[in-house]
């Protein structure tokens, strides 16, 4: 098995490596402290992604996170999940808050390359995109959704709230998660592209945050808000016997992506307390039986394991969705994993460095905090480990709740 970074990312992945490092980091602390503060300098890094997507057949980023353009037929391909999820392991190695503050790089983005028709791509092409499905009365359950969307004419009229929308005062859109009929339950649960400044759509709170801060996360209410009917992503129609899988589809490209954020971050905390760690006299020298190394020493080495075994998970369930093949397990896999890892490795690397891991001086403290949401947005650890067992044991949502 050849489990090297293909060649033709590797210059991706530098890259995105050197903006971790040489950008992201700066800014770090910078946005932790000015909640709700647009870092503006994103701007300028969000034209350059945006350049180096122009006319690429091998385009980074959220919105190359699709299933679509392969087949089978074209054997193995390494394509647009796997680069949108080597981008985003290094960024996030830098700052999560800030790769969520991307500029065109949100969730909504993934959403609209996973299910948009040809149409709605060239349309949505340069449109930063949040995405909104939890609201007050429904968190993991996606299918319990209540805002409704009805046809009126050419336009649905939605009405609704929806709250912790990512990046949703800032975007240009949002994704919306709508029940065309509620009556008949999951099935009839599509997605709108709404667009910024749309009358009825009113952003009423923004959310103070334990991490991620330099990302702004809103409450939207939706009150006759009217929304072109050629703004629902992909079919229309109703199939019960699809039922949920047409917008489901999504978390198949998203999960793996926010599982990637998860390695960074871990990545981050493991490197910066192997340094720290040395200074204080620690060899890291593995051919050493366990028991025979300092406690510190082979803790980080479990650590390391524990992020080995969600990295793979994590690039095995974006390269099956670059080949088209059936992932919604394997995405859930990883994104319980690499969430869970990912809480684990910067607590206990704020334990392991001790009083430096703590304070503000060191970044460690702060990639504690930024790593626990993402063992709960996309579907918290929970819902996870409950759609791998469905799909192990062949059961249905209403079999095994």
């Amino acid at each position: 098995m050849n489990l090297e970074i293909p060649k033709k990312f590797r210059g991706l992945v530098g890259q995105a490596h050197q903006v971790a490092a040489q950008y992201f980091r700066p800014l770090s602390r910078k946005y932790d402290k000015a909640e709700h503060a647009y870092p503006r300098e994103l701007d300028l890094l969000a034209a350059v992604l945006d350049g180096m997507n122009a006319g690429s057949p091998e385009a980074v980023g959220a919105g190359s996170a699709s299933k679509r353009g392969t087949s089978r037929e074209e054997g193995v391909r390494n394509g647009g999940n796997l680069s949108a999820l080597l981008g985003v392991m290094e960024l996030c190695w830098g700052d999560v808050g800030l790769l969520l503050a991307m500029p065109r790089q949100g969730l909504g983005n993934a959403a609209i390359a996973a299910v948009a028709d040809e149409a709605q791509l060239k349309r949505f092409g340069g449109t930063w995109a949040a995405m909104a499905i939890t609201e007050p009365g429904c968190g993991s359950d996606s299918a319990a959704i209540r805002t409704t969307a009805v046809r009126d004419g050419d336009h649905y009229v939605l009405n609704g709230e929806k709250i912790f929308v990512t990046s949703g005062e800032r975007a240009d859109a949002v994704v919306v998660w709508a029940t065309l009929d509620r009556s008949l339950g999951r099935a009839a649960i599509k997605s709108f592209v709404v667009e910024k400044g749309t009358p009825g759509m009113t952003v009423t709170r923004l959310e103070k945050k334990l991490g991620i801060k330099a990302s702004d996360t809103a409450s939207i209410t939706f009150s006759d808000c009217r929304v072109p009917a050629a703004n629902l992503l992909g079919n229309a129609e109703i199939d019960v016997q699809k039922g949920f899988a047409g917008v489901m589809e999504t978390f198949d490209n998203t999960r793996p992506l926010v599982a990637g954020m998860a390695v960074g971050v871990a990545k981050a905390a493991l490197d910066r307390t192997r340094e720290l760690l040395g200074q204080a006299g620690c060899h890291f020298d593995y051919r050493t039986p366990l028991l025979a190394v300092r406690h510190a020493e082979a803790t980080l080495y479990r650590l390391e394991a524990e992020w080995e075994a969600a990295r793979l998970l994590t690039l095995k369930a974006a390269w099956m969705a670059d080949n088209r093949l059936p992932n919604s397990k394997e995405a859930s896999i990883a994104k319980a994993k690499a969430g869970r890892v990912a809480n684990e490795i910067t607590l206990k690397c704020v334990e392991l460095v001790g009083a430096l891991g703590y304070g503000e001086d060191e970044l460690l403290e702060k990639w504690a905090r930024d790593s626990k949401i993402l063992d709960i947005f996309e579907g918290t650890q929970q819902i996870q480990l409950l759609i791998v067992a469905r799909r192990l044991l062949g059961k249905s949502s209403a079999e095994l709740k």
